[in-house]
């Protein structure tokens, strides 16, 4: 093998086990060389390797990203195909939420496993900023707690999926802020469960922490299901809206 063969192999690994994620900067070249220990002419080569391969992007003026495993899911959009499912679909809302109980119970456990020192602190500060932000708005801080225990796996796969998916569980966290969030007693039953998962993750328990991230996505779905067979009409949200709201409108 090569030497830049060696690098480009060193750099998707890095890449593999989340320290650099799908869309974050590569670090230049100069960097690069100098952590590495190698030529800027070395590192520009497996950088290019990189690129052939579909592993990086490199955008001129700009720099190399990490590239996503999933990028037609990434780039969601109000016009693409599962964007107008979500929207005319009620049971879609649920099937998303379905993925996200499996896959998130999983991350749980694996963060309450492997999450290190930077992990957990990263994990706390998200929890901190989800409790000190008004839970009438606060869907992307809710989104941001749950995609720090997902990164804390330091599962490549499950990390690439859920980020390939990202905008359309945002979708699902927007529903349930819209719903759910408003009702007090339902408000707290959540930021009960957020308590419960962060406190398992933070102190090594991983059954408890798959239980309690589990339990979470079902009682969202369960909640909504209910409040559609009482009658109401159920918030749904476009990938334009904000996490203040706009752009959230009632399903059929």
């Amino acid at each position: 093998m090569g030497i830049s063969q060696e690098i480009s192999y060193r750099l998707e690994r890095l890449i593999l086990d989340g320290g650099l994620a799908p869309g974050q900067k590569i670090p230049s070249e100069r960097q690069l060389a100098a952590r590495l220990g190698v030529s800027r002419a070395i590192i520009r080569e497996a950088l290019h390797e990189l690129q052939g391969r579909g592993v990086i992007q490199t955008h001129h003026g700009k720099g190399s990203f990490v590239a996503s495993i999933l990028p037609a899911t990434e780039d969601l959009d109000d016009r693409s195909p599962l964007a107008h499912l979500f929207a005319g679909h009620p049971r879609t809302l649920y099937d998303l939420l379905e993925v996200r109980e499996q896959l998130e119970g999983q991350a749980a456990l694996l963060a309450a496993q492997r999450a290190t020192a930077m992990d957990r602190h990263r994990i706390t500060k998200a929890f901190r900023v989800l409790e000190s932000t008004d839970p009438l708005s606060n869907a992307r801080p809710d989104h941001g707690f749950h995609q720090a225990i997902v990164e804390a796996s330091h599962n490549p796969i499950l990390v690439h999926v859920l980020n390939g998916l990202k905008n359309m569980m945002l979708l699902t966290v927007q529903a349930s802020v819209a719903n759910l969030n408003p009702r007090e007693e339902m408000r707290r039953s959540i930021m009960r469960q957020h308590k419960q998962i962060y406190q398992a993750i933070m102190t090594g328990k991983p059954t408890a922490a798959r239980k309690a991230a589990m339990a979470h996505v079902r009682f969202v779905g369960d909640s909504m299901r209910t409040l559609e067979r009482q009658g109401a009409k159920v918030i749904r949200v476009s990938l334009s809206a904000d996490a203040t709201g706009r752009g959230l409108t009632p399903s059929a």
